[in-house]
């Protein structure tokens, strides 16, 4: 399946149905009246959230969606049918946009969630609705409202709670491989992973953590150089960065900071989102070099390094219980926040 997180689609809700000039003729009914009915309203169109799609594949080959216009209204005062409206389902996480403007429309999070982008027109009033004291036969109606139309933007980003960072060639699909059911490719040379990887990983509690292994940024991604500017948007939403620096570089200290400026570089948010450091693949050097760079890198970064194989699953443990804490923590803080809004009495999200 193609990985699609951008997409351009046309958007036209259904025109409102005219009204009509229709008087009734009945036996016995010498002055029957005006008797035109309503034309119908026109179908709307909305966009939901599902939690089956993680692709915008399918508006790669349908860039029209168009609701049902409303019925033209009919005698005896009936009104026109109604148009159908229009559901359209997107993945959990899109975004919508309008071209023309550029505004953010909806951040469609949840499962469930709907926002109406276009609505359907009104109908026309037929002539029984002019009827009155002055005007006993009137004889005229309004067309219905015409259809809007816009061209929308649709931005995917993953939803994922840790997302898998590093230079290309750093380990992370083998490391995503090793923690989850998914299956990434995975090769001795750089950019095998084109599109981003999810996998699910298990909590000692049982519960499912998202994981994405993003493709390898590179100096310049933020502005566009190799394949991770597409794709830094989906770190945007994650909770916790997992970066890997290959043990194997030529110089992992220059590898560390080559992503830590692309990160500042594109959103300086992201300078300050929590940060786990893991040096990959230990095993293809020895133990000596191994606790140098270590040591070197944890002064450079200030933090703790963990040491890690994915291919003989050395110190994933370890590392999986900081993700956990962190996650735990971030959490606590999160709900701490919203009590603290609460008894101030501001509105809070649930």
């Amino acid at each position: 399946m193609q990985f699609i997180d951008l997409a351009e689609v046309e958007v036209e809700s259904g025109s409102g149905g005219d009204g009509i000039v229709t008087f009734r003729r009945e036996k016995y009914v010498p002055a029957g009246g005006p008797s035109g009915g309503n034309g119908g309203k026109g179908g709307s169109i909305f966009f939901t959230a599902v939690e089956n799609l993680q692709t915008l594949l399918d508006f790669r080959y349908n860039r029209r969606f168009k609701a049902e216009n409303g019925g033209k209204g009919g005698s005896s005062n009936c009104t026109g049918a109604s148009g159908d409206d229009l559901i359209v389902e997107v993945p959990c996480g899109t975004m919508i946009y309008d071209t023309a403007t550029d505004e953010l429309l909806v951040d469609l999070v949840e499962s469930g969630q709907t926002f109406k982008v276009v609505a359907g027109g009104k109908g026309g009033l037929g002539n029984a609705h002019f009827l009155s004291n002055s005007n006993r036969a009137p004889e005229y109606a309004l067309p219905g409202q015409p259809p809007q139309q816009k061209r929308i933007r649709l931005e995917l980003k993953l939803l994922a709670e840790v997302g898998i960072i590093g230079l290309p060639n750093a380990g992370k699909s083998t490391l995503i491989s090793a923690l989850s059911a998914a299956r990434p490719k995975v090769a001795d040379y750089p950019f095998t992973t084109l599109v981003p990887n999810l996998g699910v990983v298990r909590k000692p509690s049982g519960d499912g953590t998202l994981f994405a292994d993003i493709p390898g940024l590179i100096e310049g991604a933020s502005q566009g150089a190799g394949l991770g500017h597409d794709f830094l948007r989906h770190i945007e939403r994650t909770r916790v960065l997992l970066h890997l620096v290959e043990a194997t570089h030529d110089d992992p200290i220059a590898a560390y900071q080559t992503i830590q400026q692309e990160l500042i570089a594109y959103n300086d948010s992201l300078a300050t989102r929590p940060q786990i450091l893991a040096l990959s693949k230990i095993d293809a050097v020895d133990d000596e070099e191994v606790a140098e760079i270590a040591q070197v890198l944890s002064e450079v970064a200030q933090q703790q390094v963990f040491l890690i194989s994915s291919a003989t699953r050395t110190g994933l443990d370890p590392l999986l219980q900081q993700v956990w804490q962190e996650l735990d923590r971030l959490e606590a803080e999160r709900l701490a926040e919203k009590l603290a809004l609460e008894r101030a009495g501001f509105p809070v999200l649930k």
